[in-house]
C-alpha cells in the first residue's frame, strides 16, 4: 500500500477539522472586523499574530534541523525553486488576495459578491487537472456542481447578479487563492506543511504591512485599541491553526478533494449564527446547506471508492 493511499484518509480528516476551524473563523471575523473598524487594518493585525504564533511553533524545530544538516543535505529546503515557490505563496496566497478581497467587499455592487469567493473549488478543479494530473470524472463534476448550487441557494440565489468592480476584485482574489493551492501542492513533497504555512503567513504579513503603509493606514494599525487587538489575537491564533491544518491536508490528499471538504465550513458558520441569534436558517438557506452537504459527501465518497479500487488493483 502506497504512502499516498494510506495518507488519504488522514488528509480528508485534516480537511474536515480545518473546515470546522474555517467555519468558526468566519463567524468570529465578522465581529472582529466591526471591532477594528477597518477591514485591511484588522486583516493585517490578525495575520501578524498568526505569523508570530506559527513561526514560534516552527522556528525551533526548523533551525535545529538546518544545524544538523551538512552541505547538500540542505538543498530540499534552500533550493532556489523552493524559496521562489514560498515567496509566490506569500504573494498570491498570504497577502495580495486579502487586499483584493476586502477592497472588493468595500466596493461591491451586488449583495451576491461574496458568492464568487465560494467558487474556489471550481477553479482548483480546473487547474488541478492539467497542472497536478488529478483526475476528475462525471461524479466529481456533479459533486462540484452541487457545491456551487448549494452555496448559491444558501446565499439567496443569483437573481439580479451584476458583475461590477467589487465582484471583479473578489474574483481576482479567488483565482489567486486557487493558484496558491496548486503551488502549495507542488511544494509540499519538499517542504513540511508547518514550515510552508509559517512562510506563507510571515512573508504575507510583511506584504500586508507594506500595503498599510502605502495606503496611509499605518497610524490606524499602531493605534488599534485593546479590543481590536484582542480580536486580532483570537482570530490570529485560529488562522494559524487553519493554515497548519490546510497545508497538512494538502500534503496528504488531492487538492480538489481537500478544497471540497472545506466547503463544509459554511455549515459550521450557519450553526454558530443560529445559536448566536436564536433564529433558525430560512427554508432557502437550509436547502442550500443540505445541497452543499450532499455535494461534499458525494465527492469524498467517490474519491474514497476510487482509491479503494486502486489499492485492490495494486495488491499482489
Amino acid at each position: 500500500m502506497s504512502g499516498h493511499a494510506t495518507g488519504y484518509p488522514r488528509g480528508i480528516a485534516f480537511a474536515g477539522g480545518t473546515a470546522v476551524v474555517s467555519g468558526v473563523a468566519i463567524f468570529l471575523n465578522a465581529r472582529g472586523v466591526r471591532a477594528a473598524g477597518d477591514a485591511a487594518v484588522y486583516t493585517t493585525a490578525k495575520n501578524l499574530v498568526a505569523a508570530l504564533v506559527l513561526s514560534l511553533v516552527v522556528a525551533p524545530a526548523t533551525m535545529s534541523r538546518l544545524r544538523s544538516m551538512r552541505g547538500g543535505d540542505r538543498t530540499p529546503l534552500l533550493k532556489r525553486s523552493v524559496v521562489a515557490g514560498m515567496l509566490a505563496i506569500a504573494v498570491i496566497g498570504g497577502s495580495v488576495p486579502f487586499v483584493l478581497f476586502f477592497e472588493g467587499l468595500a466596493r461591491e455592487s451586488s449583495g451576491h459578491a461574496a458568492f464568487l469567493q465560494k467558487t474556489l473549488v471550481v477553479w482548483v478543479a480546473v487547474l488541478a487537472l492539467p497542472l497536478l494530473g488529478e483526475r476528475s470524472g462525471i461524479v466529481q463534476a456533479g459533486a462540484i456542481a452541487l457545491l456551487i448550487t448549494g452555496q448559491a441557494v444558501a446565499d439567496g440565489g443569483l437573481s439580479g447578479f451584476r458583475f461590477g468592480t467589487g465582484e471583479l476584485l473578489i474574483l481576482a482574489a479567488t483565482l489567486l487563492w486557487s493558484a496558491e493551492v496548486i503551488v502549495a501542492r507542488r511544494l509540499l513533497p519538499r517542504v513540511p506543511p508547518l514550515v510552508l504555512g509559517a512562510g506563507r503567513l510571515s512573508l504575507g504579513a510583511a506584504v500586508l504591512v507594506l500595503w498599510i503603509l502605502a495606503s496611509g493606514r499605518w497610524s490606524a494599525l499602531v493605534g488599534l485599541d485593546r479590543n481590536g487587538w484582542w480580536w486580532a489575537a483570537v482570530t490570529g491564533v485560529i488562522l494559524a491553526i487553519y493554515v497548519a491544518g490546510w497545508f497538512t491536508a494538502l500534503s496528504l490528499a488531492p487538492a480538489v478533494d481537500v478544497t471540497a471538504v472545506l466547503s463544509l465550513g459554511a455549515l459550521v458558520t450557519a450553526a454558530l449564527s443560529a445559536a448566536d441569534t436564536g433564529a433558525l436558517p430560512s427554508a432557502g438557506e437550509a436547502g442550500g446547506l443540505a445541497i452543499l452537504l450532499a455535494g461534499t459527501a458525494l465527492l469524498v465518497t467517490a474519491a474514497i471508492r476510487a482509491r479503494g479500487h486502486a489499492l485492490e488493483g495494486a495488491a499482489p
